[in-house]
């Protein structure tokens, strides 16, 4: 969207104000008896008040009222949204998914809140530590009503159609190949403008943070500099036919109305922000001598468990790169793992099944389910020449993975009729190539 800005920085202390408004982010204090223009001072904390400085979160909002002022909420139809990971039995068996399907507009309207379907998840938003993956297929932007979710934060990836999303901090235009995180408590609201389909992270007692970067030194993989915070924007608009704030507390929906919008936040600072991110400006790291590194060399965010080296979820991106391994079976291994790993393609085809897993799909391969190359993808790398060439060359796959054994839901094994059953089928074919009278050759050696 032409004129939208943009503050570059992760985790940065920010400071923004309308430009309508100018001086009215207070000076010296963060509460002063009497704001600048009348104003409200409202806190949004994202940490506990005692967290430790590098993890302590929250902005200092200053609006035209505070977000208090609302009627009571009530509960309402939570749809295909669900935090009940046991209605149906566990499904140990690799799982792929055909396109999830886009309501027509034509037929029902539905916005960005009806059309969010969980399909997998795990953990307790009561309890603070668990993750959960939805789908979201809209094609109405939400007309005077915000979402805020009290459980977790939602990490965005959209897959088909751009979506403008305004937030208590500003505005951003998220579009395909980018991603945004909407943190704990923060108020917002999508525009589509055509039919839209994405996939959802979210994640409950923890933030999203970089990765850390070891050996490889103080630059590399997605660069605190290219994410992008919004400016400070607000609307003073009353509405009279009430305006319905939208909130996920404890796995359920419960709506309220007030009379007023919500994005009436004139100035903010802090450092508890939204964001989002181009996944272009991801700098790739990949082997240049031989063998197949871990994917893990590929991670743009993580959210971080309280077990050194172990995320309650990571989110990891295959994007185009220059594949040079000598002596190497470059696509992705063979492998058990144990952590669950939840896949989606944004564009293109997947390098290791470019058959079957379609933009708009996804794939699950839970806690120590085989997964690995189908047939055609083994046969092919097997033989092939190698020599410098370009890897996922106008794609981009992603994955969430977690250390969580996640459950899929009802709607993700049946209701969505997605599920594609024939998945298995892609490996039958594998066959044994053991040649017990094999014996080394000048050829076999590594060329390191």
């Amino acid at each position: 969207m032409a004129g939208l800005k943009y503050m570059s920085g992760f985790g940065n202390e920010f400071a923004s104000e309308d430009s309508r408004c100018p001086g009215s982010l207070p000076e010296g204090q963060n509460n002063p008896q009497v704001c600048p223009y009348g104003l409200y001072a409202e806190q949004l904390s994202g940490s506990a008040f005692t967290c430790p400085r590098s993890t302590n979160k929250r902005s200092w909002l200053y609006r035209i009222l505070p977000s208090v002022r609302h009627k009571p909420f009530t509960p309402m139809s939570c749809g295909d949204l669900t935090e009940s990971w046991n209605e149906v039995e566990p499904d140990p068996n690799q799982l792929r998914w055909k396109p999830f399907n886009i309501p027509k507009s034509s037929e029902k309207k539905v916005d960005f809140i009806s059309g969010l379907h969980t399909v997998c998840g795990a953990g307790d938003s009561k309890s603070r530590n668990g993750i959960a993956i939805h789908m979201y297929t809209c094609n109405t932007s939400m007309i005077d009503k915000c979402f805020q979710n009290a459980d977790g934060d939602f990490l965005i990836v959209p897959q088909q159609g751009e979506t403008l999303i305004t937030t208590e901090f500003g505005k951003m235009m998220v579009e395909p190949n980018e991603i945004c995180v909407i943190q704990q408590g923060m108020r917002f609201s999508v525009d589509v403008f055509r039919e839209t389909r994405g996939y959802i992270l979210e994640v409950f007692g923890a933030h999203f943070e970089l990765p850390d970067l070891g050996p490889i030194g103080a630059n590399g993989l997605a660069n605190p500099r290219d994410f992008q915070t919004p400016v400070a924007w607000y609307e003073d608009r009353t509405v009279a036919t009430g305006y319905t704030i939208v909130n996920k507390y404890q796995g359920k929906l419960f709506s309220c109305q007030q009379d007023f919008s919500p994005f009436n936040v004139v100035a903010w600072h802090g450092n508890y922000t939204p964001y989002k991110y181009n996944l272009e400006n991801f700098m790739v790291i990949n082997c240049v001598a031989f063998d197949h590194p871990d994917p893990s060399i590929f991670t743009v965010l993580t959210a971080k468990s309280t077990r050194p080296g172990v995320a309650i979820a990571d989110f990891v991106i295959f994007p185009p790169r220059w594949g040079v391994a000598n002596h190497t079976f470059r696509p992705p291994y063979y492998h058990r793992n144990c952590m669950s790993e939840f896949m989606g393609l944004i564009k293109g085809h997947y390098e290791a099944k470019e058959e079957g897993f379609q933009p708009g799909g996804a794939s699950l391969h839970s806690i120590m389910t085989p997964h690995g190359p189908d047939v055609d993808c083994f046969e092919k790398n097997s033989t092939a020449v190698l020599k410098p060439e370009r890897v996922a060359e106008g794609t981009m796959a992603f994955m969430f993975e977690s250390s969580f054994s996640m459950a899929v839901t009802k709607w993700g094994l049946d209701t969505c009729h997605r599920l594609d059953k024939s998945y298995y089928k892609c490996w039958e074919a594998l066959k044994s190539h053991f040649n017990p009278n094999w014996k080394p050759s000048s050829n076999s050696a590594p060329n390191h």
